[in-house]
């Protein structure tokens, strides 16, 4: 029974992992419902106050992903349009491949900032700010769920 909690575990943390670069998909909640499965072994492998402090990094993390995308653009002049474009443009990038998901987010919100006041300028500035916030709050999710996949890993 060990073996089947073990193999629920890791297409968890790889879910996790992939879902902290792939738009919807919750990266470090899969990640911890993994360390959370890999509990159910006949040995359990962390301590309650282990599990308990990564829930609320966990938590922490999934706010800051909707915190610092829209301080990125707010910080550098964006508008709600910035932030809506920069969401369709990864959306849109996603289908373009890593490349895509990388310029999409920023084209996006740069599209959505020329089409809320014209100027370039500005809407540059606004969709690079975007464009920051995301690629800092991707990689914040992704480092969490490459340590928590470090401790799963170390519990095996």
């Amino acid at each position: 029974m060990d073996l089947l909690w073990i193999i629920i575990a890791s297409c968890l943390m790889l879910a996790g992992v992939v879902g902290s670069v792939v738009p919807f998909l919750p990266g470090p909640p899969l990640s911890y419902a993994g360390l959370l499965v890999l509990q159910l072994r006949e040995a359990p492998a962390f301590s309650t106050k282990f599990l308990l402090i990564w829930l609320a990094i966990v938590v922490v993390i999934v706010v800051l992903d909707y915190i610092v995308p829209v301080y990125g653009t707010k910080k550098f002049g964006g508008t709600k349009y910035g932030m809506w474009g920069c969401t369709i443009g990864l959306i849109a990038g996603f289908w373009f491949g890593p490349l895509g998901i990388i310029a999409g987010p920023f084209v996006g919100a740069f599209v959505g900032e020329i089409l809320a006041n014209n100027e370039s300028e500005r809407a540059l500035k606004a969709a690079l700010g975007s464009f920051i916030g995301f690629v800092l709050s991707t990689l914040l999710k992704l480092v969490t769920c490459l340590v928590m996949g470090w401790y799963f890993i170390k519990a095996l």
